[in-house]
């Protein structure tokens, strides 16, 4: 008994310590960028990044057919307010319906500081949209940092470890996060091809979603992978 005790606090110990470094990683990235973003020094880097997501004769016209076009908007809506909003909703209330309280509170909290925090360096920072294309979908606030990154990566994450805690196979839990990470890959470049963003503010919103998305991991999804080791034997 002693001895499962003890390895599950030093697996817990070490799942603290590695959230603790990697959400550092990820708040170091986003400084960076934020720093050399207001020092002018990522201009060119943004422009030659988005151009080449345009017709090289014709800057106001994306790669591709209208059908992308289309379709790029179908996966950015994928990021926006309203379904992340509407997910969150359905996850809280599946969680609080199967008592599992902690894990509501948690989601929660998530979802609802990864849109705070990414609103108010939006005011902090205040960096207009991108003027170099024709924007191809709605916006309404500043660019710096990327709200449809921050919370894309933040929730669907999130969401990936709620369902990955439940998962009986590694092969399982690979692919649930596998499929995350292409969605938040998917919804980060149609902002830029669509542009709406910077590359930067993209880049910038996922390294901010990362670190709540840490939170969201080590809240909901460590303690239960520590603990089911002993269990199963």
């Amino acid at each position: 008994m002693v001895t499962v005790l003890g390895q599950v606090r030093d697996r817990l110990t070490g799942a603290v310590i590695a959230t603790f470094l990697a959400a550092s990683i990820s708040l170091w990235g986003f400084l960076s960028i934020a720093g050399e973003m207001r020092e002018g020094e990522t201009r060119a880097f943004d422009e030659r990044l988005m151009l080449l997501l345009r017709q090289p004769d014709d800057p106001n016209e994306p790669l591709g057919p209208r059908w992308l076009e289309e379709a790029m908007r179908d996966v950015t809506a994928l990021g926006g307010f309203t379904v992340l909003t509407l997910l969150t909703i359905v996850a809280v209330v599946t969680l609080m319906r199967a008592g599992r309280l902690r894990q509501a509170f948690g989601m929660a909290t998530v979802a609802l500081g990864a849109e705070l925090t990414s609103d108010l360096l939006k005011l902090a920072y205040a960096r207009p949209r991108p003027d170099l294309v024709p924007h191809g979908s709605y916006v309404y606030s500043n660019s710096f940092p990327s709200g449809h990154s921050t919370m894309s990566v933040a929730v669907y994450f999130t969401l990936a470890t709620l369902l990955a805690a439940g998962a009986s196979r590694p092969s399982s839990r690979r692919m649930i996060y596998t499929v995350a990470g292409f969605l938040v890959l998917l919804i980060g470049v149609s902002r830029v091809y669509l542009g709406v963003h910077w590359p930067t503010d993209v880049a910038a919103g996922w390294a901010l979603g990362s670190v709540w998305a840490l939170i969201g991991w080590r809240w909901l999804g460590a303690p239960a992978t520590a603990g089911a080791g002993p269990k199963r034997s």
